[in-house]
């Protein structure tokens, strides 16, 4: 075995326990812990749309016990300030000098509950977290320290006190991941369980054992780098995001940062399969994530009645991928 194939094989079994656990937790959600869990070894931001409910909040508890990183929440509503994400400097009467006080965004998992309650400019606050993984206060930059990862939830745009993301924040976000409602026969467990107090929102996440730490967070991250990518599994990439540009019922096609999106969550994707090459059924796993956030339809497209999600299969049907 090579030693590639085995830091991948190594990174891809820590991250296997890590899925694993986490389903027992969040009950009949695999795809979301999957795609979640995927953001995280590729180093990108999630952004989840769903109704309040589904266990996003002990979601991101149980991530952070896992992976023995901090984790802090911040609750965006209509009048919360910029500040109140990143902090502010506060003047000191007896030392006669100002000293920071930093806001919730100084953690490691930070998760941003219903972002899109909040006006423009306090989702903007986010942006240089994002982007530069560091917070400037009074003209300080402070360097948040790796891994940092940002899990945003929204409610649909269509609910009442709602604000639209900007283009240019949307773009910061690996994947958009929809958490909807478990099917019956989860939901029946889900309530089983909760009534036998081993699951639920109050569930302690304390008893949780982590699985690995920071360190080993990095390791995978490094782990997902070293596989490769084919040209021409990069080409399909590529041919894939630059046909949304001129695609029917879209005005606004992906950018080339979903190129490079597509690409780096397929190497996750194939390190969780075990595997140290990206294969094309790697990038059609990790294409709707990573694709339906940055596309918009066109407005005879929403006269018509067209989703995102039939227009993104169609897509993927019409774009001959290459022969393994």
């Amino acid at each position: 075995m090579s030693e590639i194939n085995a830091s991948v094989t190594a990174a891809g079994d820590i991250a296997r326990r890590i899925e694993a656990r986490l389903n027992q937790v969040l009950v009949g959600q695999n795809e979301v812990v999957r795609e979640i869990l995927l953001a995280l070894v590729t180093g990108g931001h999630v952004l989840i749309e769903g109704v309040p409910g589904l266990g996003k909040t002990l979601l991101v508890r149980s991530l952070s016990r896992c992976l023995d990183l901090p984790a802090a929440r911040i609750q965006f509503t209509p009048d919360l300030m910029p500040s109140d994400i990143t902090g502010h400097a506060i003047y000191d009467p007896k030392s006669e000098s100002f000293r920071m006080r930093k806001g919730p965004a100084f953690t490691q998992l930070l998760l941003a509950d219903e972002i899109n309650r909040a006006p423009a400019k306090t989702q903007a606050a986010l942006l240089e977290v994002m982007q530069e993984k560091q917070i400037t206060i009074e003209g300080k930059a402070f360097h948040l320290p790796a891994p940092f990862m940002v899990l945003a939830t929204q409610n649909p745009v269509d609910q009442e006190g709602t604000y639209p993301l900007p283009e240019a924040e949307l773009d910061r976000f690996l994947f958009k991941v929809l958490i909807d409602y478990p099917d019956a026969a989860h939901e029946q467990r889900l309530v089983r369980m909760m009534l036998d107090g081993t699951i639920g929102d109050g569930l302690d996440v304390a008893e949780l054992s982590p699985l690995t730490d920071r360190d080993g967070v990095l390791a995978l991250q490094r782990a997902a780098t070293a596989v490769q990518v084919d040209d021409a599994v990069l080409d399909y990439a590529v041919r894939l995001v630059r046909e949304t540009r001129d695609f029917a019922g879209l005005s606004r096609g992906a950018s080339p940062r979903a190129s490079i999106a597509l690409t780096r969550a397929a190497r996750a994707h194939a390190l969780l399969e075990d595997r140290d090459f990206v294969i094309p059924d790697d990038i059609k796993a990790v294409a709707r994530p990573v694709l339906r956030h940055r596309l918009a339809l066109s407005a005879d497209a929403e006269i018509e009645g067209l989703r995102m999600e039939p227009l993104l299969d169609r897509l993927l049907e019409q774009v001959a991928a290459p022969r393994q």
